[in-house]
């Protein structure tokens, strides 16, 4: 499932090496995330769409805002659902109910920085679902939606604030059987530039590393590096 945007037309690593050309740490990879549904890894899967975010709190949290209504039903036509879990937490914060909700809302998928559950509903339902884990349990007493549509903060376990990246309202959000990535809305037309050259110069040291001339040779010849 895919926008019409020209970025989904490459492969989340494409995006990232990429990203990283234009100065990007981290290369927009949002980790740890793995793909759940529809299958436990379909080639071939991959969406592609801008982020309607969800920022999930502890439910012993009794200071955070609570969205006036459930996040589920103001998920906007067309848009990944991207969702922030306390890091600690061990329920998943998203589940079969919720896929169809989704899926009748016209979202393209869920991305969640957390754990999911009903695996064999999402899978039936044929949602993209991408998880860092998944449980049991529900979210009844562990853990509560607090925001939408706000930034969130991706943490790579580093000190270095470098390390750390934000996925804002409507940045892109593509995933595929190797992972996620978030291109921001400024960055889109330089990505694509980058990633089209990328590509033709990755299709040359392909079918010279076929025909025999070594990895060496052909990365020193077209990438201009050993």
């Amino acid at each position: 499932m895919s926008s019409d945007s020209p970025l989904s037309q490459f492969s989340t690593c494409e995006l990232s090496d990429a990203l990283i050309k234009l100065g990007v740490p981290t290369g927009g990879h949002i980790p740890d995330i793995n793909m759940y549904s529809p299958g436990s890894s379909p080639s071939g899967t991959r969406i592609c769409g801008p982020a309607y975010t969800v920022q999930m709190v502890s439910a012993t949290d009794k200071t955070s805002p609570s969205p006036s209504a459930h996040f589920v039903d103001s998920i906007p036509t067309g848009t990944v659902v991207i969702i922030d879990a306390p890091p600690e937490s061990k329920n998943a914060v998203w589940g079969g109910l919720m896929t169809a909700g989704a899926q009748v809302r016209g979202a393209l998928g869920v991305v969640i920085l957390g754990r999911c559950r009903d695996l064999a509903e999402h899978r039936s339902l044929g949602f993209p679902v991408f998880a860092r884990g998944h449980s049991t349990l529900g979210q009844g007493g562990f853990t509560r939606p607090s925001a939408v549509d706000v930034p969130l903060t991706v943490n790579f376990g580093s000190d270095d604030s470098k390390f750390q990246s934000v996925v804002t309202p409507r940045d892109w959000i593509i995933a595929d059987e190797d992972g996620v990535v978030c291109v921001p809305t400024a960055l889109v037309d330089r990505v694509v530039e980058v990633a089209t050259k990328g590509r033709e110069v990755d299709c040359k040291c392909m079918e010279d590393i076929l025909a025999g001339k070594g990895v060496q040779a052909s990365f020193k010849l077209h990438r201009g590096k050993l």
